[in-house]
Order: structure tokens, then sequence, then C-alpha cells
């Protein structure tokens, strides 16, 4: 199943583009989850519940790693975490990143050991 994960930083902003972007990548509008939060800040409710309910098979959606990821260190962990799980990444405007393809995971695998550097 496919899952979106979308975030603002402020209440003044809308979700409208990212929803928008995840509804043409075929993502159901109930598969789509939303925090209004600064990137900055580790806890969010929306994507707390979305990490819950993800399962092996499932891909994980974003409009822009920075809308998911505080830093490429905190991008690794997560992605190296959907891995154990069997979850799938993919983002739209980076689509490079990839997760559901070799080339993709090559792609996040260089990303992530240059982090290591």
């Amino acid at each position: 199943m496919k899952f979106g994960y979308a975030r603002v930083s402020t209440k003044s902003q809308k979700h409208d583009l990212q929803v928008d972007a995840f509804l043409k990548e075929g993502i159901k509008p109930k598969n789509i989850y939303a925090d209004i939060s600064s990137g900055a800040k580790a806890e969010r409710k929306g994507l707390d519940e979305l990490l819950s309910i993800l399962r092996e098979g499932d891909t994980l959606v974003v409009w822009k790693l920075d809308r998911i990821a505080r830093s490429l260190s905190h991008l690794t962990k997560l992605i190296e975490d959907f891995e154990k799980k069997g979850i799938h990444f993919k983002s739209i405007q980076e689509s490079f990143i990839d997760t559901t393809s070799p080339h993709g995971r090559f792609i996040f695998n260089l990303f992530a050991n240059w982090n290591e550097i």
C-alpha cells in the first residue's frame, strides 16, 4: 500500500501542493498523513501515527526529503529502519531517491555512506 506524508512549517501554509502530488501518485486520500510543525521538531503526531502503521511491502512517499527528515543523519536512520522492515521510500521531487528500485537503493546508499565520511 502507498502512503503519503506532508508537512508544512506554519498554520499559514497549506498542504495542497503536496497532497495533489500524492493523489497523482495514486495515493488514496485516507492514506495521506500530515503535520503542521517545524522540521526541527522531533515529535510530529501525523508522522508518528504513520510510522506506527507502515508494514512490510508498503511505500512511503514524500514531496521532498526535507518534509520528513531533520538532517541527513535523521533521513539515513529512517531509511535504514524502513529497509529492516521491508518498507519502501520515495521522494517525488528528488526522484533519484526511490528504494522501490535497485537503482534508487544504490543512490540512497551512496548518500548514506557520504554522510559517514
